[in-house]
């Protein structure tokens, strides 16, 4: 009897540590979640800050830095310089004469050879993306890719338009496909708006589920079904 009570208790005990164990790990993933992001978010703020701060301090005059006249370093305060620089530029280019020496210098990058590309390039970019009036990454779909069955994320980037509008029968929109975890990186395909699911996720949800791989989900939405081939949402 005693030799089967002793058993026993080894049996609870080790049933016991092994329970307390999974929960300290479950804590510890817990733990891990909330406070990473968070960590990796403020430093990844802390830096840029820093470096924008170093930068606008190497070239402001020392009679026009704050710094001068106090014992302590005030962060931010190259981003508020930043951040005033820009309105005030806008401002200016938003006149009569800003627009003209805009006018001036696109002229002048657009008569060089390699400069008028990339620039050209990244004006189309900021004024897609920035542009009040932009769809671009305004819309999260589904398309059928990389075969046919298998289903991707992606986002509408623009109606598109040219030489590939004109040589497709069906009307096709711009749809960038990210890669994971890097959605900065990626596809673009130009597919018929017919064979697109729109989700009802927004564009931040579908990032983060890009992001995490599937990990992190937005709030359940009305189910989709699958019905001829065809992907469409249930009523």
């Amino acid at each position: 009897m005693g030799g089967k009570s002793g058993g026993t208790e080894k049996t609870l005990k080790r049933a016991f540590g092994l329970g307390l164990a999974a929960r300290l790990r479950a804590y510890l993933f817990a733990g891990i979640l909330v406070t990473a992001p968070v960590t990796i978010t403020l430093y990844l703020v802390w830096v840029v800050v820093g470096g924008i701060d170093a930068l606008v301090t190497a070239i402001l005059p020392t009679a026009y830095n704050p710094e001068t006249y106090l014992p302590f370093t005030i962060p931010g305060v190259g981003v508020l310089l930043v951040l005033v620089a820009l309105i005030l530029i806008g401002m200016f280019a938003a006149g009569f004469l800003g627009r003209l020496v805009v006018r001036l210098g696109e002229a002048i990058l657009g008569r060089m050879p390699i400069v008028r590309g990339i620039y050209a390039a990244t004006k189309q970019i900021f004024e897609t993306v920035l542009a009040n009036q932009s769809d671009a990454f305004r819309e999260v779909v589904l398309v059928e890719y990389p075969r046919k069955g298998m289903w991707s994320i992606a986002f509408i980037t623009g109606t598109t338009q040219g030489e590939v509008q004109s040589l497709t029968e069906d009307e096709v929109v711009n749809v960038f496909v990210p890669t994971t975890p890097n959605p900065t990186s990626g596809y673009l395909l130009f597919v018929p708006r017919q064979d697109l699911v729109k989700l009802s996720m927004s564009v931040e949800d579908g990032l983060k589920m890009v992001v995490s791989g599937g990990i992190v989900t937005p709030p359940e939405r009305p189910a989709a079904v699958v019905e001829g081939g065809a992907l469409t949402h249930s009523a």
